[in-house]
């Protein structure tokens, strides 16, 4: 499940054009249309919506009575996931690879390629996904209050992911 959950994440969020997927604007893509575009079952696909441990995607029934498949966030296709800006916890967290901790340091938290910078509410989450990367994994701790109170905004995707859109060092511990 984990290659499938792989797949998806590409086509719903990177590469949804190499294999002939078009999201709508709000990166959603008729059900039916990911299943022939990757050549999987439904019962998979259901599979790995309902497992993944970062809950990634989310399923719904569209206003055309169409079922839809989308990303939760992490996209690096340009989509309007439609958030609203909601006040942050005091703190938040990122997990990344203590290779990496002197440029963040220096420059702080940018989104790279993709729609936002992605935090986690807690500390355990921030270990998990810090992992991905290989290596030493460090924790920073993000001031989230203050930087809400100096007029950055925040928002949470569906599955709990707290984004926005820079991190400056100056928030960062």
């Amino acid at each position: 499940m984990v290659r499938l959950s792989k797949r998806m994440s590409k086509a719903l969020r990177h590469e949804p054009g190499r294999v002939g997927l078009t999201l709508d604007p709000a990166g959603w893509v008729p059900v039916a249309d990911l299943l022939a575009a990757l050549g999987v079952d439904r019962a998979d696909v259901d599979e790995v919506v309902a497992t993944n441990d970062k809950s990634r995607f989310a399923i719904e029934l569209g206003p055309d009575g169409i079922e839809r498949i989308r990303a939760n966030q992490g996209h690096s296709v340009h989509v309007e996931l439609g958030l609203a800006p909601v006040p942050p916890p005091e703190r938040l967290y990122h997990g990344t690879s203590a290779a990496v901790l002197e440029s963040i340091r220096a420059t702080g938290l940018n989104r790279g390629g993709r729609h936002h910078v992605h935090l986690s509410a807690d500390e355990q989450t921030a270990r998990r996904v810090g992992a991905r990367r290989g290596g030493a994994v460090v924790i920073i701790t993000v001031d989230a209050g203050a930087m809400a109170r100096a007029g950055h905004e925040f928002f949470r995707s569906d599955n709990g992911v707290w984004l926005t859109d820079e991190v400056p060092p100056q928030f960062l511990t």
